[in-house]
């Protein structure tokens, strides 16, 4: 499908008022696109069925579901959309810092208490938005952002989201798991080595040891790589990959229940630091910190990798596949408004007004590709 037959089906499902998702992950150059042939709102609970899947923060909420089999799906492969760029510098206000920081403060304090040993606390930033097309923003997402899994989500019913996520939660390719630790953020430099500190090491290690502890019940061995410094934007981070094979009665909600929230999200212990978040960030994460993707989608792969013959269907092997990304970096249009979510993981070392800080850099990914 060319560029133009594919966007424009999108703008006409919007127009609409039909869902629809489009998206590309960090693998390739490909987009894709799910158009719903309805606008009635389905949920998952047991993540059983096949399908494209938006859960929020809160897995109490309802898990929004776009079923394959009520999906209009079109592919498009390009490095590059053609698109207006927005030459101005974003003027996000960041109005709020003596609130974000009282909050940071008290977060400090019940983690010295030792009620906790980690807290991600986190805020959101209305921004006047001029243009209210949303491919706009994904198509200049799409240009800026190739190592994060971008997107452009809507439901009427729900509403609509954006993002640019460098964060996978984990992926499934028939027993094959994979999941990354990802944590720790510094401003991204060209002249500048990165210096981790002991907070940020400290904060990517809670990570990395939550994720080997919660999925050993489940899979047969853990293999766990060396730390690494990626970048994001303009954002650097550590991070671990870790793969491992899953048991032969593991299934993926158990898996899904087992990791999300993680601590680069949420904190630890986990239930302790949800109710500390749900308790006193006083907004509605809503589907900022959650997950989406792909959800058992069956792949077909020649053993030869022989093109030829996964068509004959010969001496090739059919694999379900699922990959979930935490929704980070991402934004909300809400009546003429950009709702941008950011937050930072809180530990014994942290200093408020330094992550009240972090969370300014951190709207940028998001603020300059606005209007």
């Amino acid at each position: 499908m060319d560029r133009d037959s594919f966007f424009n089906n999108l703008e006409n499902q919007y127009q609409n008022k039909l869902p629809f998702v489009v998206y590309s992950r960090p693998i390739d150059s490909v987009i894709k696109c799910w158009l719903q042939n309805d606008d009635e709102l389905r949920t998952t609970s047991d993540f059983s069925e096949s399908g494209f899947v938006f859960s929020p923060f809160d897995l109490e909420k309802q898990s929004i579901l776009f079923l394959e089999k009520f999906c209009k799906h079109h592919i498009l492969e390009t490095n590059y959309l053609e698109v207006e760029e927005n030459t101005t510098e974003s003027t996000i206000s960041n109005l709020n810092e003596n609130e974000h920081v009282q909050l940071v403060s008290k977060g400090i304090k019940t983690i010295q208490k030792g009620n906790l040993e980690k807290v991600v606390l986190s805020r959101v930033e209305i921004k006047a938005q001029n243009d209210d097309n949303p491919f706009t923003i994904f198509k200049r997402l799409f240009n800026t952002y190739k190592k994060a899994m971008v997107y452009c989500w809507y439901h009427p019913k729900v509403g609509l989201w954006l993002g640019a996520t460098p964060e996978l939660l984990f992926k499934v390719e028939g027993k094959q798991v994979t999941t990354i630790s990802l944590a720790g953020t510094q401003p991204f430099s060209e002249k500048n080595v990165v210096n981790w500190t002991k907070k940020e090491i400290e904060e990517q290690q809670i990570v990395t040891d939550y994720i080997t502890n919660q999925i050993q019940p489940y899979v047969q061995k853990i293999n766990i790589a060396e730390v690494e410094t990626v970048r994001a934007g303009n954002l650097m981070h550590l991070k671990t990959r870790i793969t491992s094979r899953l048991n032969e009665n593991a299934n993926l909600k158990a898996i899904i229940e087992a990791l999300h929230p993680t601590p680069a999200v949420c904190g630890f212990p986990k239930e302790a630091a949800k109710t500390f978040i749900l308790q006193n960030e006083n907004y509605k994460r809503e589907f900022y910190t959650g997950f989406l993707g792909e959800l058992n989608l069956k792949q077909t792969k020649a053993r030869n990798n022989n093109r030829r013959n996964v068509e004959n269907n010969a001496y090739s092997v059919v694999k379900t596949q699922s990959n979930f990304y935490v929704n980070l970096r991402c934004v909300q249009l809400k009546d003429a408004n950009a709702l941008i979510y950011v937050g930072g993981g809180i530990t014994k070392n942290s200093v408020a007004e330094n992550e009240w800080q972090e969370t300014v850099n951190k709207t940028k990914t998001i603020g300059n590709v606005l209007d």
